[in-house]
């Protein structure tokens, strides 16, 4: 599984803007597959706005930290490619909201995490909880803490 701060996510709330689009760039790529370019990105962007509405060169230098102080027209148009909410990149609780989201989506995406999840859906409440302690007891074990992902139906 990804490891959330690996790619710029953890619970820093004061994380830059640089880390926010790396992160998006490693988490929202599906599992398997390169992540795209810079020039990907601004291609997709460009398509999809329908003119040049920014460069590759541009999403790098967001990317690096090397500009900081980007244009609403461009965060708007990173969030639409990324499929998250602009606030995402300005709000530090709604990117922790939305970096939760992804991790959700991102474990969800490995089949024997899909597999347990399905599989507990027709348990009773009690059953889940016990599941949820289980799990819980393992993270532990493996040193993974409890604030990892959604805890008590919280998703």
């Amino acid at each position: 599984m990804v490891d959330a701060a690996e790619h710029g996510a953890s619970d820093d709330p004061s994380r830059t803007l640089a880390q926010k689009i790396e992160h998006l760039f490693a988490t929202t790529t599906p599992n398997g597959q390169k992540a795209p370019s810079h020039e990907d990105v601004a291609t997709a962007i460009n398509i999809a706005a329908g003119e040049r509405a920014i460069s590759a060169t541009y999403i790098w230098q967001l990317r690096t930290g090397r500009k900081t102080n980007p244009t609403k027209k461009h965060l708007e148009a990173l969030a639409r490619y990324f499929g998250v909410s602009p606030a995402y990149f300005l709000d530090n609780e709604e990117a922790q909201r939305i970096d939760e989201q992804l991790a959700l989506l991102q474990a969800l995406k490995e089949r024997d995490v899909r597999s347990i999840a399905l599989r507990a859906h027709g348990l009773s409440a009690s059953s889940r909880q016990t599941l949820a302690d289980v799990v819980s007891h393992l993270c532990k074990l493996e040193g993974l803490g409890e604030g990892q992902g959604p805890q008590n139906g919280d998703a």
